[in-house]
């Protein structure tokens, strides 16, 4: 079940609440869900975001054709 976290979520949201768990733990779901094929030194996957300004969106392929690029994920709340 490797899908992306908006599918995972809409999954999720059609099992019943805490029957669910009792059988398959949230981690494991979860773990499945967002296991990959990337390993270290592999290149991003193409994507495309749209700009922190609303300008329109942005590929990550135009960005690395023009120079290097570093990509932080991370939560800073």
């Amino acid at each position: 079940m490797r899908r992306p976290p908006e599918q995972f979520g809409r999954i999720m949201a059609r099992m019943p609440a805490p029957a669910v768990f009792l059988f398959a733990p949230f981690e494991t779901l979860w773990t499945q869900a967002r296991a990959g094929t990337l390993e270290v030194g592999d290149a991003a996957p193409d994507f495309t975001l749209d700009q922190v300004d609303k300008s329109g969106p942005i590929r990550l392929s135009a960005l690395t054709s023009r120079q290097p690029v570093v990509l932080i994920f991370g939560s800073y709340t």
